[in-house]
């Protein structure tokens, strides 16, 4: 396993995380196909063993049990310093005015909610989950920086939203003195490449890292186009996602795949890795094995020819994922 900064910042991680949204209660929250403690940590435990110091999750992935199984695992494998722990905030916890957006009454309920379900003093990377348009952004971006302040987050960050709202936040942050957000976890992969239009060109100028979710579609591109999952039933928010003739782009990656003789999966996420814009991809993972093609995708090198081929059949389409 090899450690890179994130952007410009110097905050180091492994090359890939371990996104933690399959870990979690199935009976909590909307993702009946996450795993339950006891199917969660060995996973868990076998991210750590192979290097990877990155956890991603959030305060609303299975109503907080997925920060409650990650840091009871994380406090029994691996030293608190050695790992970079990331959540989010913004959906909704509960009912009531202040139970999601972005509001400073908001944030910083759910900061104190994800610290104790987490078990951690501080959260290294605080994200933003999605843009609130019913708070001012200023008004969120100075809450952020006086958690910063306070020591109870060391870096902030933020996930799918336009080019130009990320923008102003930052620009904002960097006007009033406050701080900016040093990595930007959007929705990239080979069947959504949209951000390379607008967002990953700025990140690259201002120095943000991006940290892909769903690097791997959701799993589509680790196997044939028709082959049904527990997951692809019962994943709503992955059904909408992508398109029926992305099927030309999965035949893209098997082929490639079968001329190698590895994975589809290791493909997928090398060519993810191949883009300079990338510091590390969040991998999900339900099965070893689905680790173990995660690493090994570390050590695959795309030639010129194979990105052509993978990237060919790709047609524009809006981007998906966030409003």
């Amino acid at each position: 396993m090899e450690y890179v900064r994130i952007g410009d910042s110097g905050l180091v991680v492994s090359e890939i995380a371990l996104g933690c949204m399959t870990y979690g209660a199935p009976d909590q929250g909307t993702h009946p196909w996450s795993l339950p403690e006891d199917q969660s940590r060995p996973l868990i435990k076998q991210a750590v063993d192979a290097g990877i110091t990155f956890f991603d999750t959030a305060n609303v992935y299975s109503n907080g049990s997925s920060e409650e199984i990650v840091g009871r695992a994380l406090r029994d494998f691996t030293s608190r310093d050695d790992v970079v722990i990331a959540t989010k905030v913004f959906n909704r916890m509960r009912p009531g005015p202040y139970g999601g957006g972005l509001s400073r009454k908001a944030i910083m309920a759910e900061c104190e909610a994800s610290l104790r379900r987490l078990g951690t003093d501080f959260i290294d990377l605080y994200q933003i989950h999605r843009w609130d348009y019913s708070t001012p952004i200023d008004e969120t971006m100075e809450a952020l920086h006086d958690l910063v302040r306070s020591g109870k987050v060391r870096y902030l960050g933020a996930s799918s939203m336009h080019a130009w709202q990320f923008a102003k936040a930052q620009h904002l942050a960097e006007m009033n003195g406050w701080t900016p957000f040093i990595a930007m976890q959007d929705h990239y992969n080979l069947l959504a490449r949209e951000e390379e239009r607008e967002m990953h060109p700025m990140c690259l100028d201002m120095g943000v890292g991006v940290i892909p979710w769903s690097p791997l579609a959701r799993g589509r591109l680790t196997r044939p186009w028709d082959t049904a999952t527990g997951r692809t039933e019962t994943d709503e928010f992955g059904k909408t996602l992508y398109r029926d003739d992305d099927v030309n782009i999965v035949d893209a990656v098997r082929a490639v795949a079968d001329e190698r003789g590895v994975p589809m999966a290791q493909i997928a996420l090398a060519w993810v890795r191949s883009k300079p814009v990338v510091d590390a991809p969040i991998v999900g993972a339900s099965k070893a094995s689905q680790l173990d093609d995660a690493v090994a995708a570390l050590s695959i090198d795309l030639t010129d020819d194979e990105i052509a081929r993978l990237e060919g059949p790709y047609t524009p389409r809006q981007n998906a994922g966030f409003r």
